[in-house]
């Protein structure tokens, strides 16, 4: 009996921290790679709300006075109606500094074309940057940065109907999207970060991804699943170095998760 007691404990308190990380955790993480620019890298908010209008995240944002605001992807999700939310955030964030954003796999598979058409009008009535296999150039701080967004052929995600034989991106891959990496240090958004030393090899100095939402569950710091239905994916969340050169992983902050709070995340160049 007393066992009994122990595991219905046990388990209530488990369920309680569970319901606590998926309706109130919102973490700031914190990553020193150097010095002198602050850039907020914000993925996978999907139908999560942090508030009305998301007003957690927005203060937080502003709180931490970023120079750059990276958006890598999935602010909505595929069988989503009503973007009023998204754009309400993205107008917040506008107001605080550039926001550079590219599409993720759901942005890229909405349901209906009308869908499509919808999310794109709203982001035109927005000041955010939308990168789609392009690129733009900026100065901050004194210091010159070529900015790219990356968009993956979706049957990188998923193809024909399933999760087996994705297709690989190499560099020459990248490379025929964006053209040649320039001189100078190249930031890098890209949705999905399993090719991470494949960006490395093109010749991004920092990668900006998500998708992987941190594995979904961890344990002992190591992600348990991604999207595409395997275990302990690869990249699933914090910095990798590819010869100096870093993949940047949010863990995200929608889809239920556990020992994985929902994160924003802050780094220094």
């Amino acid at each position: 009996m007393k066992y009994i007691i122990i595991a219905a404990a046990a388990a209530l308190i488990l369920a309680v921290y569970l319901a606590c990380e998926n309706l109130l955790m919102l973490r700031i993480r914190r990553e020193r790679l150097g010095s002198g620019v602050r850039i907020m890298h914000i993925s996978d908010l999907h139908k999560r709300r942090f508030g009305k209008d998301n007003r957690r995240i927005t203060a937080a944002v502003k709180a931490e006075k970023p120079d750059l605001i990276f958006l890598t992807g999935d602010i909505v999700s595929r069988n989503e109606t009503n973007f009023d939310a998204a754009e309400k955030l993205i107008q917040e964030l506008c107001a605080v500094s550039d926001v550079y954003f590219i599409y993720g796999n759901h942005e890229q598979s909405l349901i209906t074309p009308d869908r499509a058409v919808r999310f794109a009008e709203m982001l035109s009535r927005t000041d955010v940057r939308l990168l789609r296999n392009s690129s733009i150039s900026t100065e901050i701080n004194g210091r010159h940065f070529s900015i790219y967004g990356l968009e993956l052929p979706y049957s990188a995600y998923k193809k024909n109907g399933s999760y087996r034989h994705l297709d690989r991106i190499t560099a020459k891959d990248v490379s025929y999207a964006l053209g040649e990496a320039p001189q100078g240090e190249v930031l890098l958004l890209a949705h999905n970060p399993l090719f991470g030393r494949e960006y490395a090899e093109w010749g991004a100095d920092f990668t900006f991804s998500g998708h992987i939402h941190g594995g979904s569950v961890r344990m002992f710091g190591i992600g348990m699943l991604s999207p595409e239905r395997t275990l302990f994916p690869r990249y699933s969340k914090g910095v990798y170095d590819f010869g100096g050169k870093k993949l940047l992983v949010s863990g995200g902050l929608g889809k239920l998760r556990a020992f994985n709070p929902p994160e924003i995340v802050i780094y220094e160049i």
